[in-house]
């Protein structure tokens, strides 16, 4: 996702890349309707609003659904965390209308997870 000139290197989780996988089934275009986004967190742009209640940075935000005509109110739901100036680690991506609002204890779950599988697989590198 990162070329030369992003300011920001753009990562997904496994649950991101999970949920992608599962909504592109449903929603045939998908990967076209986050891709604005994804190019403006590269530019530095923080987009969406920052949630309340975590020690981190995460922030949620609308994304319009060009396969349904329910505008952003009834898109997508894209929850990405910024873990330094550089980095973005996008959480997880839902429908708004499969499913409601995700619970703070399941957006540090998939961060915990995110980080130790770095801690992982720094180790195995080394």
């Amino acid at each position: 996702m990162m070329n030369e000139k992003s300011a920001i290197e753009v990562e997904a989780t496994s649950v991101f890349n999970r949920n992608i996988r599962r909504l592109t089934k449903k929603y045939r275009n998908i990967r076209k309707d986050i891709q604005p986004v994804i190019e403006q967190l590269e530019r530095g742009e923080l987009l969406g609003d920052r949630l309340s209640g975590l020690d981190y940075f995460v922030f949620k935000l609308r994304v319009r659904n060009s396969d349904t005509q329910k505008g952003k109110s009834g898109g997508y739901r894209l929850i990405y965390y910024l873990k330094i100036s550089t980095t973005i680690i996008l959480l997880t991506i839902y429908s708004k209308s499969d499913r409601d609002d995700i619970a703070v204890s399941d957006l540090q779950q998939i961060i915990v997870a995110y980080e130790q599988r770095t801690i992982e697989d720094e180790e195995n590198i080394n």
